[in-house]
């Protein structure tokens, strides 16, 4: 076996394998390749805070202490799952203690920074912008929403991405590389496997690995290929969490699809969503405001099918049920598209939020008691069904004061198109009736 694995049997080997330089991490190229801007703070050894943000198992730990060792500073991990303002000021007392002692730096490095409260944010932010402290925060959540804007404003931040099947690739041959893998032999096939397992994420490889060498000693095989990983691997979930950023950007994905008439696009992040662990409810409600807000009038069969496609799965549930999800996703994609309705709604709702409290015109105003029709109320409106047409032609609906508005434009597609037509047939009706009038 390999010296190294010798040496450090009992590790795990995603930590066996950790980087301890640049030129040894995988990926993140954007960020670490000649003239990046972690390659040129370190050339230029001038630290500065930053937030790493990105999946988990993309390196974030991995570059935080390839930076501490670059820049020769102590380094001091917490763990915001862990951690609290108690051990915030002993890591100040220990940047304290390192400055006075030999004029060394601290990097003070919190994994999941989006876990810490603003508190405990607040406490360590002083000693950041002082300078003891050079901050690196990692977090698979959005920093915009989950840490503070001031420290936001002191930090840099780094977005890392997940690792492509290449590189994913590249890590297999690096663990084969260093003996960890000794007397096995991966088929291509088992190879793809692996890498669309992993799902991007390196650590997840590593520990994949260490399950199918595990297994292939216990049986004393040496050639692996994808029948037997299907046979001994446990996969877990793919990156997907419920109400973080992957949630959001897949729902956000999928919704994008059905607008842009994508049916195959819709299927997927619909499927990549479930596979993921979506509450298949939660899908049927968006799926049912995509029928109102892209397709609206011009098909309302569309919102015939969502609503049925949810009662169908809360009657069958999974996963018979993701069937009528995936069909009314499919549904939507392809019906015309019309948001004319969502439009109007917008619009009517934003100018009565600036609007005064206009009064119900007196001829439109119910009168259900003897003083109400001695007032007036309801006296000259007009029984449209008893009109030409079955419409009263001039008759105003609006307040008094309000000019006749055109907020529902309805598109020239499916059943608008009728729509359309029709509202320009009443319209000349009214304007022949004011004609009429002069």
């Amino acid at each position: 076996m390999n010296d190294l694995f010798a040496r450090e049997a009992t590790k795990p080997l995603a930590e066996a394998l950790r980087p301890t330089s640049l030129p040894e991490v995988i990926g993140q190229q954007h960020l670490i390749a000649e003239d990046k801007p972690l390659a040129l703070a370190i050339r230029a050894q001038t630290p500065h805070s930053m937030i790493l943000w990105g999946p988990p198992g993309v390196g974030k730990t991995t570059l935080a202490r390839i930076l501490a060792a670059s820049f020769d500073a102590e380094f001091i991990p917490l763990s915001a799952v862990f951690s609290g303002i108690k051990d915030i000021r002993e890591a100040v007392d220990k940047a304290h203690a390192a400055l006075q002692r030999n004029g060394r730096r601290t990097i003070l490095f919190v994994d999941e920074v989006h876990r810490f409260n603003k508190s405990q944010q607040d406490a360590f932010l002083p000693f950041v912008e002082s300078g003891l402290l050079t901050f690196i925060g990692a977090t698979t959540e959005n920093p915009s929403f989950e840490v503070n804007a001031a420290l936001l404003s002191r930090a840099q931040v780094y977005v890392l991405h997940s690792l492509s099947e290449v590189e994913l690739q590249q890590l297999i041959q690096r663990a084969q590389d260093k003996g960890a893998l000794t007397d096995l032999q991966f088929d291509a096939a088992a190879i793809s496997t692996l890498t669309g397992y992993a799902d991007g994420d390196a650590r997840r490889l590593l520990n994949l690995l260490e399950q199918t060498r595990t297994a292939a000693h216990a049986r004393q095989i040496s050639q692996i290929d994808q029948a037997f990983l299907s046979e001994v691997l446990t996969v877990n979930a793919r990156q997907f969490d419920k109400g973080g950023d992957a949630f959001y950007d897949q729902i956000s994905a999928l919704h994008k699809s059905v607008r842009g008439s994508s049916p195959d696009a819709a299927l997927y992040w619909l499927c990549r969503m479930l596979d993921g662990g979506a509450d298949p409810r939660y899908l049927a409600r968006r799926l049912v405001r995509m029928a109102w807000e892209d397709i609206g009038l011009a098909d309302p069969r569309a919102m015939q099918i969502t609503n049925e496609a949810a009662a169908t799965y809360e009657r069958l549930g999974s996963p018979e049920g993701e069937l009528a999800l995936a069909q009314a996703a499919i549904y939507l994609a392809i019906a015309a598209k019309s948001n004319a309705g969502y439009n109007a709604y917008n619009e009517v709702r934003a100018f009565i939020r600036q609007d005064s409290s206009r009064p119900v015109p007196v001829h439109l105003r119910n009168a259900p008691t003897r003083l109400m029709k001695e007032l007036g109320y309801g006296k000259e409106y007009r029984y449209a069904h008893d009109e030409a047409h079955g419409y009263a032609a001039g008759e105003r609906y609006l307040p008094e004061g309000l000019e006749e508005q055109r907020w529902y434009q309805p598109v020239a597609r499916g059943l608008e198109s009728k729509i359309q037509e029709k509202l320009a047939f009443l319209r000349q009706l009214d304007a022949d009736a004011e004609d009429d009038t002069h």
